[in-house]
């Protein structure tokens, strides 16, 4: 069984996970590993990539990988996000959170995507159909990597959300790169894997993409939050160093 677990895809493991992940927790049951999101703990974290394979990414039993996780303990423990009373657009849900959002009674919490079966509304993030300044919070998570006028899409995130309002914007970013790098003339799903790093990704993010979102307005911390743990803890939680946490505020 894991060996076979080594092939089988995540979309695969997304669509059985009701089946599958409580297995998994037997299956890996120990206290190598922990997921911070539920504090699941195992003996191992699955491998996971595209053009590269990572080692301890995917945690079988909720199915986070570390941008998930690191996600949730800065939320955690460096904000009051997760205990505030907010109206919360999530574009495009990750299975992990959107279970854990959907019980919070605090939050109005609505999910929104071009066609993820677990969104309550259907449409395109570069034109949506809501009134300016609905949002106290937006989550928009590897979204915009897949968005090929992504500017559009991030004038649309500042135009729905609050004054005052926060956009958790994380996307692959290549910190070795110093500028975004996309060509539109690169369509065939074998090219964009290899420069892009993912099949349906239209370009590989540099460290100007700070620069990207505050061109619409926003102000923007760069959060590199795998810093505040000890080498120890970053395996403990299966983390990735320079995996950064854009947060971007809307401040008039």
């Amino acid at each position: 069984m894991k060996y076979i677990l080594k092939f089988l895809p995540r979309k695969l493991l997304i669509k059985y996970s009701f089946y599958l992940t409580p297995l998994l927790r037997v299956l890996f049951k120990g206290n190598k590993f922990i997921d911070p999101i539920d504090g699941s703990s195992y003996s191992k974290f699955l491998s996971y990539g595209y053009r590269s394979i990572r080692k301890n990414a995917l945690c079988p039993g909720t199915l986070s990988l570390e941008r998930h996780r690191l996600l949730w303990l800065y939320l955690d423990n460096e904000t009051n996000i997760l205990k505030s009373n907010l109206k919360v657009l999530h574009v495009a849900p990750e299975q992990i959170f959107f279970k854990k959002f959907k019980k919070f009674n605090h939050w109005n919490y609505l999910t929104f995507d071009i066609n993820s079966p677990i969104a309550d509304i259907k449409g395109d993030l570069k034109s949506m159909k809501f009134k300016d300044e609905s949002f106290d919070l937006v989550i928009c998570n590897h979204v915009l990597e897949h968005i090929e006028d992504d500017k559009m899409a991030l004038e649309e995130i500042y135009r729905v959300l609050n004054i005052n309002g926060i956009a958790i914007l994380q996307v692959p970013i290549n910190v070795n790169r110093e500028k975004t790098f996309e060509d539109s003339k690169i369509t065939s799903q074998y090219d964009r894997e290899k420069y892009f790093g993912q099949y349906d990704h239209v370009r590989e993010y540099g460290i100007d993409y700070k620069e990207r979102i505050e061109q619409v307005g926003f102000q923007v911390e760069m959060i590199n939050y795998s810093d505040n743990f000890s080498e120890e803890m970053i395996i403990r939680y299966g983390l990735l160093k320079n995996d950064l946490i854009p947060i971007a505020k809307k401040i008039i």
